[in-house]
């Protein structure tokens, strides 16, 4: 069994960088790809989350959001010969809108799957009818009335749930209550596909901005948890990886806690390999990538 993972663009934000690590460049418009992630060649496909809704939800915070065609979830599955009926499971790092969107656009037979934590989380109104929008709150408490529709994860970092051979999910401990990491067994390592722990791996974690400390991250400026629970999440993550994967963010390599490599050309790429290596390009000492 050789488990392939696929990065795919789901839609782009444009919006100020200081919204996404804390303190950076207020002012200066960012933009970032709402990314999902296609798990194939194990025993049933996977898709970690799917996206926003509607691209329009999100000019009530001022920002602006562009989902072309070629960002849709049908574009994406065609290239890998896939129908939405295909795939069995969705996993959800996280439900805040930009990740669980696309839901409705699955059959019931999908399975969504979640942490319990984070559905009670997002129904408890604790950030407001923004990130957790009632569409997509109400959808998944449909899901939750529908046999088979649902999962919800228990895991509580003691102990991590399996969804196929090769793929399982375990708590990530920061960025919302109820933000799991799902991990993928590869030939060369474990593939850490770690929602929004992280927005940004070369100012968070190359050269974090804030941070003098050696092997210090810079946290988010979007997080429901403390500044010091955020930091654990991101050194968790870094520990035990060798492919980081986040929400809006190229794909990053991984040695001995530190980032070592990032490989630029692997969203909505079908031929790229995320668990390769050497595919990965190099970062030199002062946080570089080599030529």
């Amino acid at each position: 069994m050789t488990l392939k993972i696929h990065p795919i663009n789901l839609g782009d934000l444009t919006m100020d960088a200081s919204g996404l690590v804390l303190f950076r460049s207020p002012g200066v418009k960012t933009t970032i790809p709402f990314l999902g992630f296609l798990i194939t060649g194990g025993q049933e496909p996977i898709l970690v989350d799917s996206g926003p809704r509607d691209p329009q939800a999100f000019a009530a915070f001022g920002v602006d959001c562009v989902r072309t065609p070629e960002m849709t979830i049908d574009h994406h599955l065609a290239q890998h010969g896939l129908r939405r009926k295909d795939i069995r499971h969705i996993v959800h790092t996280h439900a805040h809108l930009d990740h669980v969107g696309a839901d409705d656009q699955f059959p019931m037979t999908t399975t969504v799957a979640l942490a319990r934590r984070e559905l009670e989380f997002a129904a408890s109104g604790v950030m407001g009818p923004g990130m957790y929008t009632a569409e997509d709150t109400k959808h998944l408490i449909d899901r939750l009335h529908t046999r088979g529709a649902l999962r919800l994860f228990d895991v509580d970092g003691s102990f991590e749930e399996e969804i196929i051979p090769g793929v399982a999910v375990r708590l990530s401990g920061g960025h919302t209550p109820g933000s799991i990491s799902v991990l993928v067994e590869t030939d060369e390592g474990m593939v850490n596909i770690a929602g929004d722990i992280a927005y940004n791996i070369d100012d968070q974690l190359v050269n974090p901005l804030l941070d003098q400390a050696s092997h210090e991250p810079t946290i988010t400026a979007n997080r429901a948890m403390s500044s010091l629970e955020e930091k654990r999440a991101l050194k968790r993550a870094l520990s035990d990886c060798r492919f980081l994967l986040v929400g809006h963010d190229h794909p990053a390599l991984v040695s001995g806690g530190r980032i070592v490599g990032r490989y630029t050309g692997a969203i909505s790429n079908p031929q790229a390999d995320v668990t390769k290596a050497v595919n990965y390009r190099a970062i030199d000492a002062g946080g570089a990538t080599a030529a």
